[in-house]
C-alpha cells in the first residue's frame, strides 16, 4: 500500500454520469447512488432522489445517521415510529438519527429533488447490486 491512504484521496464524481438505481421509490421517480461503496465511498454516501407528485420512498432505517437536503420542490419526512410528518421546503435539511425509521415524500404538486444519504454507507441500500458493483 502506498503512503497515501484511501481516506486522503480526493476524487471528483460527476453526478450527471450514469449511476446505479436504488429500489427505494414508490411512484414516479428515481433514486440514484452517486457516491457509494461501489465507487469507493467509505465514510459518506450521496444519493439523488427525484420524486414526482405523490411519490415517496419506502420506509428506510439505517445503522448510521443520514442527512438530506431539498434541492427543489416541496418534500416531507415521516417518522416511522409516530407517523408524524414534517414539511421540508427547498433549501431545508433534515438529520435522521441512526436506527430511526423514516420516509421521504413529495409534498407538492411538482417534482422535488432531494440529495443526501446515510453516513457511513448502509450496505442494505446496495444489496440488490451484484457484488456491490453497478
Amino acid at each position: 500500500m502506498s503512503s497515501t491512504s484511501v481516506r486522503e484521496t480526493v476524487r471528483v464524481i460527476d453526478s450527471a454520469l450514469p449511476s446505479p438505481e436504488l429500489p427505494i421509490v414508490e411512484g414516479a421517480g428515481t433514486a440514484k447512488a452517486v457516491l457509494w461503496p461501489g465507487n469507493g465511498a467509505i465514510t459518506r454516501t450521496f444519493q439523488v432522489i427525484d420524486l414526482g407528485a405523490g411519490a415517496r420512498t419506502i420506509m428506510l432505517k439505517h445503522p448510521s445517521d443520514a442527512v438530506y437536503y431539498v434541492v427543489g420542490g416541496a418534500a416531507s419526512v415521516v417518522d416511522a415510529a409516530t407517523g408524524q410528518s414534517q414539511d421540508l421546503r427547498e433549501g431545508a435539511m433534515v438529520h435522521i438519527d441512526a436506527g430511526d425509521g423514516y420516509r421521504l415524500a413529495n409534498a407538492g404538486t411538482e417534482a422535488c429533488r432531494i440529495i443526501g444519504g446515510p453516513c457511513p454507507p448502509d450496505p442494505a441500500l446496495y444489496a440488490h447490486l451484484q457484488n456491490g458493483k453497478a
